[in-house]
């Protein structure tokens, strides 16, 4: 009798086991955002935006958010290639998900006995920062594999590098390209230089600490690196679609609206400048070199 109790307590655990992950995986399909609305829309805010806000406000200070949405076609090539090569050189051959990048990052996790090396793709960062939190909870990040699964399915990859590069964080209540270029540079996204999209690039790996008006050692190595292979990646070509409907956001005059952004240690560049024409046929000037 004895073995068959054990046998009937194991069969039992097995089935409430099975019943407990399917429950969990019935709750993330079910809670998962529709992403197709993207197609058409930009979005009005996200996670990150309001986690951000809500840390603001727990600290009594102002609540910073700047941030001009542009169109893909009026962001530099340099940024795109600079972007792909800082955070995703591989985005032409995933579908979301970068599977070697994963198992290398997991085999590199267990020899340094943390975690150590990120895998996350573009869709992925986007997922995570329109939708989610930076928590590393288990849950959350197979939330973030599903949406990025979901947005290559629902959309081309230039809409997702579009979304991308005007969502992600660039500093203190800086967000997208157009805030961090004038921000920053004083220019646009349109006329950012090789050296200032290769600032900014290497800058989104910790954006609260590295300062493209300011940069460090560290980020002028990353810095280096990223203008070497620029030209090894091709951002995707615009693609026809329907046009994106602004948010209510955007249909005000922006600029006037925006709080004013100080970079870290630059108080003298308060605000946004009105930037170059995007027509321009020549590029913003580089920041003056700094040895590391």
């Amino acid at each position: 009798m004895q073995p068959r109790r054990a046998l009937r307590v194991t069969l039992r655990a097995c089935v409430a086991a099975a019943a407990v992950v399917f429950a969990v995986l019935a709750y993330v399909f079910l809670t998962l955002p529709d992403v197709r609305q993207l197609a058409t829309t930009n979005p009005k805010s996200t996670a990150f935006m309001e986690l951000r806000a809500r840390e603001a406000v727990a600290l009594g200070k102002p609540v910073r958010r700047a941030q001009i949405w542009i169109p893909y076609t009026r962001i530099s090539q340099n940024l795109k290639r600079a972007v792909l090569v800082a955070e995703d050189d591989a985005f032409w051959e995933h579908e979301g998900i970068d599977v070697e990048q994963i198992r290398r990052s997991i085999e590199i996790d267990l020899a340094k006995g943390a975690a150590v090396r990120g895998a996350s793709t573009i869709t992925q960062q986007l997922a995570k920062n329109l939708y989610l939190s930076p928590s590393r909870d288990p849950l959350r990040k197979l939330r973030e594999l599903i949406i990025a699964r979901r947005l290559e399915a629902a959309l081309p990859k230039a809409r997702i590098l579009e979304l991308y590069l005007n969502v992600i964080e660039w500093g203190d209540g800086v967000w997208g390209a157009e805030a961090a270029a004038r921000t920053y540079f004083q220019t646009s996204a349109a006329s950012l230089s090789r050296e200032q999209a290769a600032l900014l690039a290497g800058a989104i790996v910790n954006p609260r600490v590295l300062s493209p008006a300011h940069p460090n050692r560290r980020l002028l190595g990353r810095q280096r690196l990223i203008l070497g292979r620029m030209g090894s990646v091709e951002p995707p070509a615009p693609v026809p679609m329907p046009t994106p409907i602004p948010s209510a956001d955007e249909e005000q005059p922006t600029e006037p609206s925006l709080p004013e952004v100080t970079p870290p240690e630059s108080p003298e560049q308060e605000g946004f400048p009105e930037p170059a024409p995007s027509s321009t046929s020549e590029p913003a000037p580089a920041p003056p070199e700094q040895s590391p």
